[in-house]
């Protein structure tokens, strides 16, 4: 049988309570100790790197890192750790094992601190907020790389073309351009795309669900970029105008093409003959000639052409025969 505890014995034992979560304690000093944190208040500062802690223990460990004595030592890589602790846990990193699970969704990781990371994305907790534009992040180093964006500092440079990003992220996305590596596929149609989004946004092609409708005429969209292009037409607003000839364009992707006129630009690149083009469809349509390949036909006498712009020249010839005689 388990003893009768007397409440008097334990209040004479820990005669300190916590008036916030009720918590008792036998010293004084545990109970300004555990106060912090209720209170969020870091008065241990670390001399060396300015980084704040709520208790002195917490300091202690964290000092450790500054020293150049590091006992503990990997075997496999020959990485120093100044605590065991560390050494163990980086251990996993070779044996690939990954003792923390997460008991929301089974996902193992082998660090805690990883963990710890991956489980504010189940309680949707945003604690970092940015003080330029508000947004909230789940994590610390997520804000960081946010806090870039509203910087002119652009530490990542791609090592290819030179040019540089405010976050890493942006850097890998824009790496899969020259690798050309397509590595998300369309289970429907084989369709390959370098990047995960741009498969998410291709989905929707294939369903039926088109939630983005026009208020005017009534024609739906799976995209809402889409929806938005479609308004224009109605519109008849032109908001992309040439600085060089004052032409306006319904669409930003239809002024870059007209750009390429001004600035004589050629970047597509007949791989048969090496002729250049400004435009993608003018190089595909000369392609025709290479493969001689002639997929327009002309319902009237099934004459074949390689160009559709062909095939409309020609059927002018068939409307003029058939145009009335005048008297």
């Amino acid at each position: 049988m388990v003893p009768d505890v007397d409440p008097l014995v334990c209040l004479k034992k820990k005669p300190y309570t916590c008036e916030l979560c009720g918590q008792r304690f036998s010293k004084k000093g545990s109970l300004n100790t555990h106060l912090v944190i209720h209170t969020k208040e870091k008065p241990h500062i670390c001399e060396v790197c300015g980084k704040k802690f709520s208790h002195k223990g917490s300091l202690k460990n964290h000092l450790v890192i500054h020293t150049k004595e590091k006992d503990y030592e990997c075997e496999t890589c020959g990485k120093g750790f100044s605590r065991k602790i560390n050494l163990e846990e980086h251990l996993t990193v070779h044996t690939k094992e990954k003792l923390h699970a997460c008991e929301i969704c089974n996902k193992r990781f082998s660090r805690k601190n990883t963990l710890k990371r991956h489980l504010v994305i189940h309680t949707n907790e945003k604690p970092h907020a940015c003080e330029v534009c508000g947004k909230n992040f789940s994590q610390k180093n997520c804000l960081k790389e946010h806090l870039m964006t509203h910087s002119n500092e652009k530490p990542h440079a791609c090592e290819i073309c030179g040019k540089r990003f405010s976050l890493k992220n942006q850097l890998k996305r824009h790496l899969l351009i020259h690798s050309k590596e397509k590595p998300h596929v369309c289970k429907v149609c084989d369709k390959r795309f370098s990047l995960k989004e741009g498969l998410k946004v291709h989905m929707l092609l294939h369903t039926d669900d088109k939630p983005h409708i026009c208020e005017i005429c009534g024609k739906g969209y799976s995209l809402k970029e889409r929806l938005t292009k479609h308004v224009l037409i109605h519109t008849n607003e032109k908001p992309y105008a040439c600085e060089a000839c004052g032409k306006r364009f319904l669409l930003k992707e239809r002024l870059k093409r007209h750009l390429m006129i001004h600035t004589n630009e050629k970047p597509y690149t007949c791989e048969m003959c090496d002729k250049r083009f400004s435009l993608k469809s003018h190089l595909e349509r000369h392609f025709l000639t290479h493969t001689k390949e002639k997929s327009h036909v002309c319902e009237v006498c099934s004459k074949r052409f390689s160009m559709k712009s062909h095939l409309k020249r020609h059927l002018l010839i068939h409307t003029k025969e058939k145009a009335p005689q005048k008297d």
